[in-house]
């Protein structure tokens, strides 16, 4: 069993932002983090579970993902991204970013977990830091997809 846990942030929404991600495996730890200079708070949330996701070497794991946003795990939990899926994405943000995280979690066994956020759970505390961190850093990346979109007022 493969816990993820995950949590992303954005100044500005949409401003600077960041994921933190921690995947456990018994006596297996490891931490992500990234930075993007313009991005949102959801695009960080899904990015940190697509990260998570991928950075599993085997397929076919089971995996657990923890997650404080309702954003990611309600698209998933109660289906939407089915609906979204079957209508293009039509009006809907981030449909690179759904598109990547389809891809990715089918070759897994992906349950979520909703856990409250700013509660004191410990690796939800820490992916918090994590992707504030990474937002703050001096080099930030390009989210060229996101950022494209919003100067075409897309996003």
């Amino acid at each position: 069993m493969i816990e993820i846990f995950t949590d992303g942030a954005s100044s500005g929404n949409p401003g600077p932002g960041g994921y933190g991600t921690i995947l456990r495996s018994g006596q297996h730890y490891k931490e992500l983090s990234e930075g993007f200079r313009k991005t949102t708070n959801n695009r960080m949330e899904l990015m940190a579970v697509i990260k998570g996701l991928e950075a599993l070497k085997n397929p076919g794991q089971q995996v657990t993902v923890y997650s404080d946003s309702k954003y990611v795990i309600d698209a998933i939990e109660k289906r939407w991204l089915d609906g979204w899926l079957k209508k293009g994405f039509a009006g809907k943000k981030n449909k690179d970013l759904w598109l990547r995280y389809l891809q990715v979690a089918k070759l897994h066994q992906v349950r979520f977990v909703w856990v409250k956020g700013h509660a004191g759970h410990p690796e939800n505390e820490r992916c918090d830091r994590l992707a504030v961190a990474a937002g703050q850093q001096r080099d930030l990346k390009i989210d060229s997809v996101f950022e494209m979109e919003s100067s075409k007022g897309l996003s």
